[in-house]
């Protein structure tokens, strides 16, 4: 008769440090980082203290660390290949984020509190490049030849609106997911266009952002 060993299985080195950022990264969204230490981190995870500390010096390192594991899985989604016309692309981008925000809401909330809360370069330079990313991935897909300052204006600002509106939609839940998509793809498509009456260039964007059917038929 065979017996089965439910004992749990010894994680590597590695994973055992992915852990750690897992639980960090789900407090950090949970209650924010200011006030957040090794001890909480070690409790959260089910592990001694000493062995928290066998992996990250303090909380900085954590944090950190934490934060670049949040940015990569983002940037990750959004830079993945898309099918179709623009609008379609930007629909299946923003699907993208709306589900690591989803998916990964405490690592999503932490990384933006983050950017508010903790004054350091290192941290700060990773949210901005969140950011940065989101902007450059709009831009590729836009190909301007030289985007104009109107327009990166336009882009940074529709990344801070959707960066407040997501924080709200993940505690509230008062709009459907389906309906969330086309309402902040809408929102870039309305600053564009109010963008548009100050910037020629961005006037000869706006049609490529059009739905098929309200672009003239070349029949």
């Amino acid at each position: 008769m065979t017996t089965t060993d439910h004992r749990p299985r010894r994680m590597s080195p590695e994973e055992r440090r992915q852990a750690l950022i897992d639980s960090a990264l789900e407090l950090f969204g949970r209650n924010g980082s200011d006030r957040l230490t090794m001890e909480d981190v070690a409790a959260h995870a089910e592990v001694s203290r000493a062995l928290v500390y066998r992996y990250f010096s303090n909380i900085e390192e954590i944090r950190v660390a934490a934060l670049r594991a949040a940015v990569d899985d983002l940037v990750g989604r959004l830079s993945r290949q898309r099918d179709g016309d623009l609008l379609d692309q930007l629909h299946a981008t923003l699907e993208e984020f709306v589900s690591f925000a989803e998916e990964r809401a405490a690592g999503y909330i932490a990384l933006l509190r983050n950017g508010s809360v903790i004054a350091t370069s290192e941290t700060a330079a990773l949210v901005d490049e969140a950011r940065h990313a989101v902007v450059g991935q709009v831009l590729e897909r836009l190909e301007p030849v030289a985007p104009s300052p109107f327009l990166l204006l336009t882009l940074r600002c529709w990344v801070a609106a959707c960066e407040g509106a997501m924080l709200t939609w993940l505690q509230e839940r008062t709009l459907t997911r389906e309906s969330l998509v086309p309402w902040l793809s809408g929102q870039l498509v309305g600053m564009i266009g109010a963008t548009a009456a100050h910037d020629p260039e961005v006037a000869a964007i706006l049609s490529l952002l059009e739905p098929r059917s309200a672009q003239p038929s070349s029949a």
